[in-house]
Formats: C-alpha cells, structure tokens, sequence
C-alpha cells in the first residue's frame, strides 16, 4: 500500500511490510498507527558496513484496523487485523542526503525522509534539515488531523501531517541531547562524543497527554553525560504542542540492581505515565525474555533537570515518587501459555485501545506490539490486548484520549494474514491468539 517498487541497496523490497511495532499510536475507533524504524538493516551489503547496513527505506506508517469476536480454547475474543493504508514521511523543504542516498521518489516538491544514516549535513545531531529518520514513537492528535513522531538519530520530535505524511513542525528539543560529531557508523558515533544521546538510544518512546497540549519524549538510556548505555538515570522530556516550551525529568530505570533501557512511555492522565522496561531477550535474540514489563510514574511535583548532568545529580533531583510496578508482561504471557523463548525480545509499542465487552464485564485494553526488526527470525509481527479495570491502576484515575475520527485517503482494509496476534486479556489475563 506504499506504493513503492524496486529494491533497497541490499536487494530487499522497498515496499517491505513488517518492523510495525517500534511505535504504536490510538487513532480512535479501535483503529492505530504502527510505525516501523528505520528499516531492514540486518542483512549486510557490498558497501553497507560504512552505514551500518541501513538502506534508503522510506519512513512510513501503517495504518491498522483490530476487530473483536468471540474467541475459542481458553482467550475469550478473537482479534482480526486489518492494514488500511500506509503513509510515507515527507519534507517539502529541502534535506540532506549524503552521495546516492536520496530517494528515487524525491520530487522538486516533495523530500522523503530515509534510515540511511549517512543522509546528514553540517551541525550537530538536532539539524531538522538531515534526511536521515529512525522513527521510534508515534502519537496521534486530538483532531485526528496529525501525527507527532520521535526518532533516534536526533533525537527529533517532528509532527506531520496524518493523510499526507508531510512534515508540518520540527519541535526544538534541549541542546543537551545533541551529539556534535555526527557519523554513519554508531559505534564511532558513540566514540567521537562525550554528551548527549548514545547511538541508537534516542528518544525511543514518545506519549500525549489525554488533553492534546502535552508531549512526553523518553530517551532509551541516559546521555553520554549521564552515564551512558548502561546508566541508571533516563531522561523524560516534556514539549508544549502550541510553544515549543520544553521541560526535563528524571527517571530512575533500576529494577532491582540492575539497569533497563525505556521502550515506551503512555499518558494513564495528565501526570502519570505508563513506561516500558524491558531487556533484549526473547523471540529473535534466540534466548529467553527474563524482563519485560510496565511501571507506573507520577511527574506530579518533579524537578526540572534541564540544567544538570551526572547520574548522580539527576537522581538525587528527580522530585516525584518510585514507579511502582503495573504488569509483569513476561508473567501474564506465561501464565497464557507462551513460553520465555517466544516473547517477542523487542516489545516496543504500547497504546491505549477501545473498550472491549466480556460477558457481562467491560474492560479498558491496552496494546503491545513488537519491532521484528523485518527478520524472520523473530516472527511476525505481535500485537498483545491486554484488559483491565479502573482497580488494577492502584487509585489512579485513567483518563483516556479521545480521538476525533478523520478518513484515510484510501482503506483497502487487506487482512494481514502472516500478522501473529494475541488478544486482550480480562483482568491482566490474555483473552485470544491468532
């Protein structure tokens, strides 16, 4: 549905479905916007060591339907998924791209945004003129209308347009998650800088406040001046849509004595978030999942860090209360019959969906979906639905987003027949699989 043809550098198709869950957004009406990342970067190519393998992969998001009927063996609903249409991320102002790397789609008017990590230019890592876009959390405005995006290379927070896929607005996001010395390769990235965001964990997850006014950007691991890739101290950004205004929070990613990289966040309300911790491990990484699961945080009263560095620094100023634990993911997964081995190792979307009627009980569902990273080795496409009741928020009030409903230029509503599904789960308890 991208309309898309011929092939990447590395022989993959470009109009490639799959990656779906590095971001999962509600768009009302039990519809959602899946977003992959930067593309198929697994398979090597002549030449592709110098870019890490990534291809001139068009960023894109999918649109997806979920219907619910009664299920069969022990999950009470079925879930039907439906691709309705698949929107390509553009720029109408120009972007960078490096020798070779723009896309053969680009036209005079219209500059496609690609996961070549060499598509970037002068200046440090926030130049909203760079090409390259490694989208990794998605939402969706209260109007329906346009969709905000956060990205790794950045970081950025950009919001296009919904139906058209053009960029509308490039948020300015705090100087201190810059990297100044840019390159195609992470691990010289990482290397050639001593502050900001480490390659490949930027803002990995992205929320919005049940009102519409408020974005929550969440770094994947604490800056270079932070500690680092294996820290301890996250950093939560919050932007004002209408001024740009821009906060910093603390998060404190320890489960137990050891320290997680942050997935997802989710707005419960206007101040408390659902976030994602997780390891590596599972379907895909040929191990078992040991951790994968959800955190509740209040922001209520937290001290703005914007100023300071050091791990140390930010934890001792965080200013709100310990995230207390919402659901152990791996446990209820488990407890359903699906083994360590075949939990998905990247659980990375989370959204709020419709709520969904058993028997003669009524739940609120939550959605995961998994980023397969386009292998076969990690399987289809996942999407968990999750139910649950206004108690397991332990005194929380959940106020969810509403959504007005706006038409997709085209609906095909194609079943995605090789989409693996799971679905919902009354009290914490999954209620169907496909």
């Amino acid at each position: 549905m991208s309309g898309l043809t011929g092939s990447l550098e590395n022989g993959i198709a470009a109009n490639l479905l799959g990656g779906m869950g590095s971001g999962l957004a509600y768009a009302g009406n039990n519809t959602f916007l899946a977003l992959p990342d930067r593309g198929p970067n697994a398979l090597a190519y002549a030449g592709g060591s110098s870019v890490d393998n990534t291809t001139s992969f068009i960023s894109r998001f999918n649109t997806i339907s979920l219907s619910y009927s009664a299920g069969s063996g022990s999950l009470p609903l079925t879930v039907t998924t439906s691709l309705n249409n698949t929107t390509l991320l553009s720029s109408t102002t120009p972007l960078t791209y490096a020798t070779g790397g723009a896309p053969a789609l680009n036209t005079t008017a219209i500059n496609y945004f690609s996961g070549r990590s060499d598509n970037f230019g002068p200046g440090n890592s926030l130049n909203p003129s760079n090409g390259r876009l490694d989208p990794e959390g998605i939402r969706v405005s209260n109007d329906g209308k346009s969709v905000f995006i956060s990205d790794e290379y950045g970081p950025y927070v950009y919001q296009f347009e919904r139906q058209t896929g053009e960029r509308m607005k490039s948020f300015v996001l705090p100087g201190n998650l810059a990297v100044g010395n840019l390159n195609s390769q992470g691990a010289l990235e990482i290397s050639g800088n001593t502050s900001g965001r480490v390659a490949n964990k930027g803002m990995e997850g992205l929320a919005i406040s049940p009102d519409g006014t408020t974005l929550y950007g969440f770094m994947q691991s604490p800056l270079a001046q932070d500690g680092g890739d294996g820290g301890r101290a996250n950093r939560i950004v919050k932007i004002d849509v209408a001024s740009g205004a821009t906060q910093e929070f603390a998060y404190d990613n320890q489960i137990g004595s050891k320290n997680f990289n942050s997935s997802e966040i989710l707005a419960i309300n206007n101040h408390e978030f659902l976030v994602l911790e997780r390891d590596g491990k599972g379907l895909g990484d040929g191990s078992n999942a040991a951790i994968k699961q959800l955190w509740k945080v209040d922001l209520a009263g937290a001290t703005d860090i914007t100023g300071m560095s050091g791990e140390a620094n930010l934890l001792a100023n965080q200013g709100h209360p310990a995230s207390s634990l919402f659901l152990d993911i791996r446990a209820l997964l488990n407890a359903n019959g699906i083994t360590d081995a075949n939990i998905p190792s990247k659980l990375e979307g989370v959204a709020f969906g419709d709520d969904v009627t058993v028997g003669a009980n009524t739940f609120h569902t939550l959605v995961l979906a998994n980023d397969n990273d386009f292998t076969s080795v990690a399987g289809d496409n996942k999407f968990f639905v999750i139910g649950f009741k206004d108690a397991d928020l332990g005194g929380s009030v959940y106020l969810p987003q509403t959504v007005a409903a706006v038409p997709e230029p085209e609906t095909y509503a194609m079943l995605l027949a090789g989409l693996g599904l799971v679905g919902a789960v009354a009290r914490r308890r999954v209620i169907s699989t496909n």
